[in-house]
């Protein structure tokens, strides 16, 4: 009865009938739907998704368990904001011309990795200079042919010439390959025209620029790039294939510009006020504010990493990024975590949760912000961000409690994505 049972759930879910079946011990489980934690929970995976979570549940004999009981289990983690095809970072966007584009893509597998292994299966990659890379990297790890997060990508920056997604610095006479100036548009149709190319290519969202850059030559994140009817543009463009719009903005009228285009979230977003606050919630727009990497910038500054002129950009802004963060949590905008991957080395997107807490935030928003909510984002909801019957089987595991020390994120023990254990630190088989 177990076997024919257990067909029916793997005809159900959609996998092969003859999938592996696991079952997981959680000592804690973190439920961020609810905002809840339960106890003793048993989790039955069926291939690579969830059949049923409970305190009792009709096990087949031949299952695989894994022994978690110890420690407490959360959703896959999902990073919103990342830059994982963008190679080996070094600071300077300007080396990208010392490479070619494989150089690149194969730099980029260590990135995936570490991004994994700390815990996040799930990121939003919005934008690589050289486009495209970041499809070959998401088909790769797709295929199993390398080890990463499951990536949703942008395929390129679609900004204006010049703009804060396009590449800069070098001579006037120096052409470009096609690729280091794949997305540039500098009216409503063009926006569509890349729009159209991107969907084309495969790609999972548009990335839009409003605003001037920190981490860009030549630019100014006060200033205004694309007008909000070329973001309305891009968002309604984006619409008919499916796809939503993600809009990098720094300044106060870049913000509003884009949540009035109906842009799905705000990207960095320091320069709001309490208008923006209730205009970003009466809209419903995702605010995703990466308020760790001010770190990683100023000790790139004591390094000599941070070439000068993106910290004359970035004064202040660190600071005032935090304080709008913790007017926006308080305020209850939709907030998605997103922490601009790259600046920070790969695989410690972690640490910024204690940032979110020190700013306004209690642990379990913050939990939600990178699974429940980040699933929203992405629109993918009914398969991820939590950890339900028919989800993904995405799994990771802390010892000790995180609502009491979010830290603990910072070292995830276990990780399992799509059914598959990647890091098992402590995580031994068991009997029933």
């Amino acid at each position: 009865m177990k076997n024919i049972l257990l067909a029916v759930v793997a005809l159900t879910l959609g996998v092969s009938a003859f999938a592996q079946v696991t079952v997981v011990k959680a000592g804690r489980l973190v439920d961020p739907d609810l905002g809840t934690v339960l106890s003793d929970q048993k989790i039955l995976i069926v291939g690579n998704k969830i059949a049923a979570v409970g305190r009792e549940l009709h096990i087949p004999g031949d299952a695989k368990w894994i022994d978690l009981s110890d420690k407490t289990v959360l959703p896959g983690l999902i990073d919103c904001h990342t830059h994982v095809a963008d190679g080996k970072s070094d600071g300077e966007p300007f080396n990208v011309l010392k490479k070619t584009a494989s150089q690149i893509v194969l730099e980029s597998v260590p990135n995936a990795r570490n991004m994994l292994l700390s815990g996040f299966t799930t990121v939003r990659d919005v934008g690589t200079y050289r486009a495209l890379n970041d499809i070959a990297l998401r088909d790769a790890i797709a295929r199993g042919d390398v080890i990463g997060p499951r990536m949703f990508v942008a395929g390129a920056y679609i900004t204006i010439t010049g703009g804060a997604g396009a590449m800069t610095g070098q001579a006037p006479d120096i052409q470009l390959p096609w690729d280091l100036h794949y997305g540039e548009a500098n009216s409503p149709w063009e926006v569509r025209q890349k729009i159209r190319l991107l969907a084309h290519d495969g790609v999972d969202v548009i990335k839009m620029l409003s605003t001037g850059a920190v981490l860009a030559h030549g630019s100014n994140p006060a200033s205004i790039e694309f007008t909000e009817e070329e973001l309305q543009a891009g968002v309604d463009e984006a619409s008919h294939f499916g796809l939503r719009v993600a809009v990098h903005a720094h300044a106060a009228q870049g913000i509003r510009n884009a949540i009035l285009a109906g842009a799905a979230s705000v990207e960095h977003a320091e320069m709001l006020d309490d208008d923006l606050i209730a205009l970003a919630k009466q809209h419903g727009t995702y605010l995703d504010m990466d308020i760790y990497d001010e770190e990683c910038i100023q000790a790139g500054a004591q390094t000599g990493q941070t070439p000068p002129d993106f910290l004359a950009h970035d004064a202040d802004l660190g600071r005032i990024q935090r304080e709008n963060f913790g007017k926006a949590v308080k305020a209850g905008v939709k907030m998605a975590f997103g922490t601009d991957a790259g600046v920070c080395a790969y695989g410690t997107s972690g640490k910024q949760f204690a940032f979110m807490v020190k700013y306004g935030m209690t642990p379990m928003q913050a939990i939600q912000a990178a699974t429940s909510n980040a699933a929203d984002l992405l629109g993918h909801g009914n398969e991820m961000g939590s950890i339900k019957a028919g989800k993904f089987a995405d799994l990771i595991a802390v010892g000790g409690d995180p609502l009491r020390d979010i830290s603990l994120l910072e070292r995830v023990e276990f990780v399992m994505k799509d059914g598959k254990v990647y890091k098992s630190a402590g995580a031994l088989a068991c009997s029933q």
